[in-house]
């Protein structure tokens, strides 16, 4: 188990971005997003919503792989994660897509509990975690990215 940060920052600044690895070695993100499950949108993939109000998914769209949050933050509305490419909505608690091109799908999850003094933990054996914020984030720092020599 690590921990990652508070329920209270995830509802304050509408996500939080991590990075992991997982059991093959290979990088991957994750977002923590506000999850408060008025049954307006149900918990449609019967996946309960964690106790505290924010859950964790894999931080792309099933449709074309792309970033929800690319490091501005997750774009949200009314307690749905909105795909920046297609528009797509996937449901903050359940994951669930019910409309445009991912429409059927479900994120993929990362198993996550909110401890009573609001504390998320990471509790998914699948994943390491890496670092807070993107992959490029935790690369680390390998030099210039250019083969370039030059400076200016």
């Amino acid at each position: 188990m690590r921990e990652l940060t508070t329920a209270e920052t995830v509802r304050e600044e509408g996500s939080w971005l991590f990075t992991v690895r997982d059991r093959y070695g290979e990088l991957d993100e994750v977002i923590l997003v506000p999850c408060e499950d008025s049954g307006e949108h149900g918990s449609t993939s019967g996946r309960p919503a964690t106790d505290g109000g924010v859950e964790a998914w894999i931080n792309r769209c099933t449709h074309e792989a792309q970033r929800f949050d690319t490091g501005r933050g997750v774009p949200m509305r009314d307690g749905q994660i909105i795909c920046p490419k297609h528009g797509s909505m996937f449901d903050s608690c359940s994951g669930y897509c019910d409309n445009g091109e991912a429409a059927d799908t479900t994120l993929p999850s990362v198993e996550i509990s909110v401890r009573d003094d609001g504390r998320v933990v990471l509790t998914d054996d699948e994943f390491t975690f890496v670092g807070e914020g993107g992959i490029d984030d935790n690369e680390g720092d390998d030099g210039p990215a250019s083969t370039s020599h030059i400076g200016f």
